[in-house]
């Protein structure tokens, strides 16, 4: 149960990423916040109830709009040839 005061949003308000966090491991993409919601640095959420949310796709486009945010990926052109 939240303790702050004003109380955090619960993990089923639409604004339940404005709880306060409670631990984070930013090496390891993940924070919780004190309405139990875990929530991951692309966006994806993993709820009290064990419900997945799953990334946003607008966090995909911030990737792709970095020059360097591919390096090392290998991608399969038509005719089965890596570049």
């Amino acid at each position: 149960m939240c303790s702050h005061v004003p109380p955090c949003p619960k993990a089923a308000d639409t604004d339940h990423e404005a709880a306060r966090v409670v631990a984070t491991h930013p090496e390891q993409g993940w924070s919780l916040l004190c309405n139990g919601v875990v929530t991951f640095d692309d966006s994806g959420e993993l709820m009290p109830d064990g419900r997945a949310v799953a990334a946003r796709a607008l966090a995909g486009l911030a990737l792709a709009a970095h020059a360097g945010a591919s390096v090392g990926i290998r991608q399969t052109a038509i005719g089965g040839r890596t570049h």
